[in-house]
């Protein structure tokens, strides 16, 4: 089993890298927001093993994939929707979602129905408990997005990324009101375009 792959980056596509390390260049699946401009980069990785095919997915943190890994042993989610999953939103959001049990980040992952979604609630909500999610930097994260839920569903109703509107709250006052924290979320998007 491969389970962290380090080396130079050769080629950017829409969802995978080619990675150079000894010599090889192995056709690694990413999650979108992965930084290839580094000369050297590392990554957990996850070999899914199939009758026709030996697929490669890395992630930037150990955390990322363990999520991966337990997302994907849902039946009915495969590698290609478990990382369609971790693309919309961080690992503490999802396990937010999971152990709240709220099916709309799962259902916006093309393939996942709402009966899908409602069976990884099912089986993942008691994997995941509420200390678990707040410990450490992503913890602090997930308190900011939670402080400001309703500007980042404003803003994803108008089409921006959780990801990249993740980026913005933690500039952004929670004292705020809700008009004064999106006209200064939709200032901080405008400068990143």
């Amino acid at each position: 089993m491969i389970s962290y792959i380090e080396g130079e980056v050769l080629f950017k596509g829409k969802d995978f890298i080619i990675l150079k390390t000894a010599g090889v260049g192995f056709k690694v699946f990413v999650l979108p927001g992965i930084d290839a401009t580094k000369e050297k980069i590392g990554l957990y990785t996850h070999l899914a093993v199939r009758e026709d095919a030996l697929t490669l997915f890395g992630f930037v943190s150990y955390e990322e994939l363990e999520l991966f890994e337990t997302l994907i042993s849902v039946s009915g989610i495969g590698p290609k929707a478990g990382l369609g999953i971790l693309s919309l939103a961080d690992p503490a959001t999802v396990k937010t979602a999971i152990v709240r049990e709220d099916a709309s980040i799962l259902t916006r992952v093309s393939g996942i129905g709402k009966k899908t979604a409602d069976r990884v609630i099912l089986e993942l909500k008691n994997k995941f408990t509420f200390a678990d999610i707040t410990e450490g930097e992503a913890g602090e994260k997930q308190k900011a997005l939670i402080d400001h839920q309703d500007v980042v569903e404003a803003l994803m109703g108008l089409g921006y990324g959780q990801n990249e509107v993740r980026k913005v709250l933690e500039k952004i006052p929670k004292e705020s009101s809700l008009e004064d924290k999106i006209k200064l979320a939709l200032k901080e998007l405008g400068k990143n375009k």
